[in-house]
């Protein structure tokens, strides 16, 4: 039985779920529990999900035991969502640009739960998403580079070239210093890599390409994702040559 499983068998036999998951989050820490926030998802019902998520950052700030709760819930309307209840994808949307990045990377979770379900109707929402804010195009690039989702070949292209606007879209952004666009940037500083692993042939010559920009955030970037053990594993002379070249 995995971890998830003992925590879902637990939940099913309490009453009151908000102090323990309170105990068992994790927080304050670096890392919350995602095994619990994975069972209550699957446990727990839209009612509780919307209780959870009117926490917001005003009662349960970033850093706080409280957070737990909202995340829980916003990875519960993933589940939600991957039921069929498509009118969950605009809550969703709303979420991506939370100010606490846990509850952020929630959306991501829960986009993925819809992924593992469809696809291609998330890689659709997504197309529409990425000509969003920099943190709804932050959730998309986090949300679509999952390796379990790229699977099939026709979706680490559409995937690639998703990730290829969005780069583009760094090239006229004027103000770089915020705190959404260095979520952003450092999102693209590892999805590139776990895209282009799923397909080499396309992703190395899109990589090529970012690869001769003289953009300063464009260089960061792709630097971060040539640091990628995924990269070197799929190609290891084409990026120790590429290292080399950028250094």
């Amino acid at each position: 039985m995995g971890k998830v499983d003992e925590y879902k068998k637990i939940l099913k036999n309490l009453d009151d779920w908000d102090q323990y998951l309170l105990d068992e989050s994790r927080l304050p820490g670096p890392r919350a529990n995602l095994e619990l926030a994975h069972a209550v998802a699957e446990e727990g019902d839209i009612d509780r999900f919307r209780r959870y998520l009117a926490y917001g950052a005003d009662k349960a700030p970033y850093g706080s035991t409280l957070e737990f709760l909202p995340v829980c819930g916003v990875i519960g309307l993933g589940r939600i969502l991957s039921e069929g209840r498509l009118d969950m994808l605009e809550e969703l949307r709303i979420y991506a640009s939370d100010s606490r990045w846990r509850v952020r990377e929630g959306v991501a979770i829960a986009l993925q739960i819809f992924g593992d379900k469809d696809m291609d109707r998330l890689l659709q929402e997504m197309e529409k998403w990425s000509h969003g804010n920099q943190l709804e195009r932050r959730a998309v690039v986090a949300a679509l580079c999952e390796p379990r989702l790229l699977k099939k070949p026709e979706y680490p292209k559409k995937v690639l070239n998703i990730l290829d606007r969005i780069t583009k879209d760094i090239l006229i952004e004027d103000n770089r210093k915020t705190d959404e666009f260095i979520a952003l940037r450092k999102a693209l500083g590892y999805c590139w890599s776990v895209a282009a692993v799923a397909a080499p042939e396309i992703g190395k010559k899109l990589l090529e390409k970012w690869f001769a920009y003289k953009d300063k955030d464009i260089q960061w970037i792709m630097k971060e994702n040539l640091k990628k053990n995924r990269l070197n594993k799929m190609d290891p002379e084409w990026t120790e040559r590429w290292q080399a070249k950028l250094q």
